[in-house]
Formats: C-alpha cells, sequence, structure tokens
C-alpha cells in the first residue's frame, strides 16, 4: 500500500511539473492585429486577437515585435507611415497601449537591452531608395526617439548581444554586418559579409568530378568561345561586384543576425546564398559555414546555447542544428508556403515558427519539440504571420 502511494505521488508531482502553458505574441501584417498563442504541451492555439493600427481603412503592417526582459510590457513596429512608421507600446497581459513614437522608413525587428534599457530598432525602409538607412534607440520608459544610427542599406535583424552591451545587426542590400555599442550609441564596427563568406570554402558542396579539365591548356582566345552561355546560371552571379548607382548589392544578402547566449559568436542568415555564417566577434571573422535550404530568413538560438534554429523561407522548411557538431539534425516541413520568424522558448524545449501562407491563406505557428524533433501541432491566426516573440512560460 505504501508503494502504490508513493507511486501516484511521484505520478502526480511529474504531472505537475510537465504541466506548463507557453505563450508567444504573433503578428499579422496583413490583417492589422497581433495574436497571443498559447501550447501547453500538446496543443496550439489562439487565445487572443488584438487589434493594431490608428487607420480602419489601411493596412497598417505591424511587422516587428518584443517583449521586455521582465515580460512586463510588449513592443510593436508599424511599418506603414505617412511616411514614417511607429513603434507602440503595450502592458503584457491587458494588452493596453500605454504609448507610441514615430521612427524612421518602415521600422522592423528590434530589441530592448537588459542593461541600458534601451530599445534599438531598424528603420528597413523598404520603400525607399537603396542608400545607408538608420537603428532607431528609443527610451521606453518616456517613448522617446534619442538618435537614429546610419548603418546600411536596408537593416534587419536587430539583435542585442547576451552582456546588453552590444548590438547587432546586417544590411540586407549591402551586406553588412555593423555592431553598435549599446552605450555609446555609434557603430563600433561592419563586417563585409559577401567577403567573409568568401574566406571560409565549403569543399564538401564541389563536384570536382564535374570539372572539364580537357580545356584547362587552351588559350586565353578559345576559352572564351567554350563558353556556352546558354547554360549560365544566372542566380549564381556574384552580384556584390555590380555598381549600382554607387552601391553594392550583396549576393550574400543578409536579413538576420543571432548572438550566442554564452560565446563572443553571432549567426547570420545569408538569404541570398542559402548559408548561415559563425562570426567570431573577438577577432572580427568567419570561422564556420552551414550549408543551409533555400531562403534561410530568421534565425533563434536555444538560450542553453546548444541549438540553432533557421527559417528557409523560400523551401518552405525549419532547419534545426547542433551548433556543437556543426551539424543540421533535422529539416522540416512547415504546415504551409512563405516560412518567416523563429522564438525559442525560455526552457530550450520549443520552437515556435511563424508561416505567412500565400494570398488569402491563414497565417499559422509551427510548434516545433526540440528534444523529438518533430512538429508537434499548428495554431492559426490572421494573414501574412511574421514577426513572433516569446512571452513567458507558467506552470
Amino acid at each position: 500500500m505504501k508503494k502504490f502511494a508513493l507511486t501516484v505521488l511521484f505520478a502526480l508531482i511529474a504531472t505537475a511539473i510537465c504541466a506548463q502553458d507557453y505563450y508567444v505574441y504573433v503578428t499579422a501584417e496583413s490583417e492589422d492585429e497581433v495574436s497571443i498563442i498559447k501550447f501547453d504541451g500538446k496543443k496550439a492555439e489562439t487565445i487572443k486577437n488584438i487589434p493594431v493600427g490608428v487607420w480602419p481603412q489601411e493596412i497598417e503592417g505591424p511587422h516587428g515585435i518584443t517583449v521586455d526582459p521582465k515580460g512586463e510590457y510588449w513592443y510593436l513596429s508599424l511599418a506603414h507611415g505617412n511616411p514614417y512608421g511607429k513603434l507602440y507600446k503595450y502592458k503584457t497581459g491587458t494588452d493596453e497601449m500605454v504609448g507610441s513614437v514615430e521612427l524612421g522608413l518602415f521600422p522592423a525587428s528590434m530589441q530592448i537591452s537588459p542593461v541600458t534599457g534601451l530599445l534599438y530598432c531598424v528603420n528597413f525602409n523598404l520603400h525607399g531608395d537603396m542608400v545607408p538607412s538608420t537603428v532607431s534607440v528609443v527610451d521606453v520608459e518616456s517613448m522617446t526617439e534619442l538618435d537614429q544610427i546610419t548603418t546600411g542599406a536596408m537593416p534587419h535583424g536587430s539583435r542585442i548581444s547576451a552582456d546588453g552591451m552590444k548590438h547587432y545587426s546586417v544590411a540586407m542590400m549591402s551586406g553588412e554586418l555593423f555592431e553598435i555599442d549599446a552605450f555609446n550609441l555609434n557603430v563600433a564596427r561592419k563586417l563585409d559579409l559577401d567577403e567573409a563568406s568568401k574566406s571560409l570554402v565549403d569543399h564538401s558542396t564541389m563536384d570536382h568530378s564535374k570539372m572539364d579539365h580537357s580545356k584547362m591548356d587552351m588559350k586565353k582566345d578559345e576559352k572564351a568561345e567554350a563558353i556556352d552561355h546558354s547554360k549560365m546560371d544566372h542566380s549564381k552571379m556574384d552580384h556584390s561586384k555590380m555598381d549600382m548607382g554607387g552601391m553594392k548589392h550583396s549576393a550574400f544578402k543578409p536579413t538576420w543576425v543571432s548572438p550566442h547566449p554564452q560565446k563572443n559568436l553571432v549567426y547570420v542568415a545569408g538569404n541570398g546564398s542559402a548559408e548561415i555564417l559563425e562570426i567570431d566577434t573577438d577577432t572580427w571573422k568567419a570561422t564556420r559555414k552551414f550549408i543551409t535550404d533555400k531562403g534561410p530568413y530568421n534565425i533563434d538560438l536555444t538560450p542553453d546555447g546548444k541549438m540553432m534554429v533557421v527559417s528557409y523561407k523560400t523551401a518552405a522548411k525549419t532547419g534545426i542544428w547542433d551548433l556543437e557538431t556543426g551539424k543540421e539534425v533535422a529539416r522540416l516541413d512547415n504546415s504551409q508556403k512563405v516560412t518567416h520568424g523563429v522564438a525559442i522558448s525560455s526552457d530550450s524545449r520549443y520552437a515556435f515558427v511563424s508561416v505567412e501562407g500565400k494570398n488569402a491563406d491563414p497565417g499559422m505557428v509551427d510548434i516545433i519539440d526540440l528534444k523529438t524533433l518533430k512538429v508537434v501541432d499548428t495554431a492559426y491566426l490572421g494573414k501574412q504571420a511574421g514577426g513572433i516573440a516569446f512571452w513567458k512560460v507558467e506552470d
């Protein structure tokens, strides 16, 4: 009897430990809504839709979203302004809007430093000229823009280092990684990612069996005549050498950067080159290259630093990487087309992946169990699911 009672007690304790609810915020960019997704370990559901924006007749495009380090407020960028976009501040729980401030052209992704308490939001400038844009720095207490720091063309992927001292972003069109001093509010360093990528040759992808060595002794003129232009793959041309109005257009086409939670490393998504670069922030050099599926877009790392989860936007898949071995341990189909954002739970257990869909398709959030490496459930929300942020886990 005593043994049975102990067995029941242990079972109840195990059930209580496992009974956790996970909550994420996700935007529906073509619906002007933000949804709260709840996941209880088995089932995912949309428990609340929050209307956002101020013009009912206009699609204002909620794009970037983040929750502050204490989980008390969430922040949202509305990208489509007249002409500038805005940043809005909401109280978690009640989801009441408590402040706003105008930023730059098409404000996008953002994050708050736990050290400075400031929010850093990239102004993506989607519809503007291909010129350098900025990172807005906001005092979230007063909702005041303190500064705009000039970086590169179409900045994206705004993320803070684990120690809160550095801000990282990438410039999608000019192909650069920027490091901003979170205190001094200036660009400390920048890195040409096209050149960094070339410095790491991935020999495993080279097919030497298809090289025609018989033509290697041809004269220069004969070589030129032997080129069959009909078979050239222009998608693989190095656009980084093209002079487009005086500005380099990147072939690497970076769209995201994620710092490692413990090490002095950042990981950059090369959307145009189908690869992830690992950058050592001590040496400011590329140290590893991860060859991915088509269109790597967003990246998140597990808080324990062991895994990297990457959304493959073009391929409609999600890749899961073991950072110690550098191997992709799973490549999963998403629920529909156009995979977008990734947010990982604070306990490193689940990845929440937003999927835009096409045309009138609903947006979706796929939940991936990082232990079993399987999609365990999907939640539905408004059209064009985009920015996603983990909020909390509770018993």
